[in-house]
């Protein structure tokens, strides 16, 4: 990552050398409105998302409230992969911040309807992302595939299947290699994501 910020010296320095070859002023701007850009932002955003974590130790279950009147839509999953980890994020869109209830279970039930969805692997986590909201209701188009998302090859993660809202809850389901693997949970911003590591 480039690093915008350069001692007083060094800036006379180029300042002079820049002045000699096409002037000075033009070359300052340029390097303030990248800094600035949405291009820049989303640099950072995708470095924090890909930035090493602490390997998961722990199987429990996990949670954390959503804020007061969050009304968030998935619009988007995706796997990968880190040293000692496979990472799941569900990138989210509308205001608010996401809570999450994350825990395994022996089956992958649907809320609302009560049907049994297949999910590859031999362990089930169950992620349900409170302050959810339909599309009409947070402005955002919702995610619209693929589904499963498959996994990593040779991953922990096999497949996550399913990111439907039901009663403010946005309902899915992990597939995982063995059971019980540790993980951690938490939510990153700009833009707003619930990521899920899960241990090798």
């Amino acid at each position: 990552m480039i690093n915008h910020r350069i001692g007083p010296f060094a800036a006379f320095a180029a300042c002079a050398l820049t002045l000699t070859l096409t002037g000075c002023s033009e070359s300052n701007s340029a390097s303030s409105v990248a800094a600035t850009s949405p291009a820049a932002a989303a640099t950072t955003s995708s470095v924090l998302e890909s930035e090493s974590a602490p390997i998961p130790t722990d199987a429990s279950p996990k949670s954390s409230a959503a804020s007061e009147s969050a009304k968030l839509t998935v619009t988007d999953v995706r796997v990968g992969e880190h040293e000692g980890f496979d990472r799941v994020v569900y990138e989210l869109g509308g205001k608010g911040t996401p809570g999450w209830r994350v825990a395994y279970v022996d089956e992958a039930v649907q809320d609302g309807s009560g049907k049994t969805i297949p999910v590859s692997g031999n362990g089930i986590l169950q992620v349900q992302i409170d302050g959810s909201a339909y599309p009409f209701d947070s402005d955002v188009e919702g995610y619209s595939g693929p589904n499963p998302v498959p996994g990593v090859p040779g991953g922990t993660v096999t497949e996550v299947n399913g990111a439907l809202v039901f009663e403010g809850v946005t309902q899915s389901f992990i597939g995982v290699t063995r059971p019980d693997r540790p993980f951690t949970v938490s939510a990153l911003s700009d833009p707003t994501r619930v990521v899920v590591d899960v241990a090798k």
